[in-house]
């Protein structure tokens, strides 16, 4: 079975979320400095077997395009063509951040730890990944 791999954007770092080998589960998988974002994925999808990559989409509470709206689009300009076999799928994701550091909270880290920017961006890929799981 093809995993899914979900991605949360963001200008300088890039977190990473993937499925265990049964589309069970979603784990966090790493942050990547968004410069080196491709070449991580480039390796990654072929490694583990991604079949659909899961791109967090920036919007607005009344669903208008946020700030990085564009430069999401561009990422998955890019991706269409890097990965042309792959389903590549946009996801809401609104309040992602903040239910990634609400997640952290509940789950008793440090607020040395949570204040760790790489962390929080790998929990919102792995609640955009979450997201599109429970809507398939």
């Amino acid at each position: 079975m093809k995993r899914i791999l979900a991605i949360d954007f963001g200008m300088k770092r890039t977190g990473i979320a993937i499925t265990d080998e049964n589309n069970i589960i979603a784990s966090g998988l790493t942050t990547v400095a968004t410069r080196e974002v491709m070449t991580f994925l480039l390796k990654t999808v072929k490694e583990k077997n991604v079949g659909t990559l899961v791109l967090g989409e920036p919007k607005r509470l009344n669903m208008e395009d946020s700030h990085s709206s564009q430069n999401v689009r561009l990422f998955k300009e890019a991706l269409d063509k890097q990965f042309p076999s792959l389903q590549i799928v946009m996801m809401d994701e609104r309040f992602t951040s903040k239910m990634a550091m609400q997640s952290l909270i509940a789950g008793g880290v440090s607020k040395k730890k949570r204040q760790q920017k790489e962390l929080i961006d790998e929990v919102s890929a792995t609640i955009i990944l979450q997201s599109y799981m429970a809507s398939v």
